[in-house]
């Protein structure tokens, strides 16, 4: 059965149809014909065979009709089995579009990487070969105006980077990549949340809770013991550190989701309180317009 990886890695690939091709062409620098939609398409690639063969994920490049077929594979493990559907994988989409396709293999490990990318010898003088994306092939996107772009490469980017040793720099593609979720319905900002979150090392964990990065569950419990201790121990430079790091986070959240905020709001997100701000940052992942996101502010 799928695990809860694989599914999740999965849907950043359904919910941007464009990210394969993306990758593909932009990461892995290969050539693409040119197409004017993406679409989603059934990963049934069983024809007459007895063997049903069923792939991750199918997205069709068009130009009117298919011009490219790209199977997405994401594979957490080493599978001996899957050399031998992989190129079954192949042959069958292209023989329903009857044009090229390649297969994409997306994980999480750099030894299933180096496994994944090794030719398959299919009998004679042929060998099929697969595309592989691993960690170190994903792009750092610290970019906030990338991200907000194109979150699920941002999600994808703080997946593949999360354990990396570089802790700052974790903690800026993560900061970056929940900072893009806010932008997108509930359901995706949580679930993106949820993935940017479960990715990254300890270390980094704790630098982002530290940051006090955007409103989210844990974040706002870290934000409240803090102040709390800040208050019981008569540090107020404490309490001012982490009003500051609000202040400026719930800003910048409020500028991506609404456009340019005006002087009176950031006077008024200066003068508010820990509570207040932590209260915009839980309404902002959901709400509509600014005023719903200050609230009562």
């Amino acid at each position: 059965m799928p695990s809860q990886l694989h599914e999740a890695l999965l849907q950043l690939f359904r919910n941007r149809p464009t990210l394969a091709p993306e990758l593909i062409r932009d990461v892995l620098h290969l050539e693409l014909p040119e197409y004017t939609d993406v679409r989603i398409d059934s990963a049934d690639l069983t024809e007459v065979q007895p063997t049903e063969y069923r792939a991750d994920l199918v997205v069709l490049l068009l130009r009117g009709v298919p011009v490219f077929g790209i199977i997405v594979e994401v594979q957490l493990s080493k599978d001996e089995r899957k050399r031998f559907v992989w190129p079954a994988y192949a042959v069958n989409l292209r023989a329903r579009l009857k044009c090229k396709v390649c297969l994409l293999v997306v994980t999480p490990d750099e030894s299933v990487a180096r496994w994944a990318a090794n030719p398959i010898y299919i009998g004679g003088p042929n060998w099929y070969h697969p595309v592989v994306l691993g960690p170190s092939g994903v792009p750092e996107v610290t970019d906030e105006a990338l991200a907000h772009a194109d979150p699920e490469l941002a999600v994808l980017s703080a997946m593949a980077h999360g354990q990396d040793a570089d802790v700052a720099k974790v903690v800026q593609i993560a900061e970056v990549a929940q900072l893009a979720s806010l932008t997108l319905d509930a359901d995706r900002s949580r679930l993106y949340f949820d993935l940017v979150s479960t990715a990254l090392s300890e270390a980094a964990r704790r630098a982002l809770r530290t940051m006090a990065t955007f409103k989210y569950e844990y974040q706002s419990d870290f934000a409240r013991k803090y102040y709390g201790q800040g208050k019981s121990e008569g540090r107020v430079e404490g309490r001012a550190e982490v009003h500051a790091v609000l202040v400026r986070s719930v800003s910048r959240g409020l500028t991506l989701r609404f456009g340019t905020v005006d002087e009176a709001t950031k006077e008024k997100l200066a003068a508010a309180s820990i509570t207040e701000l932590d209260e915009i940052g839980e309404r902002l992942v959901t709400a509509q317009t600014l005023r719903e996101a200050l609230g009562e502010l």
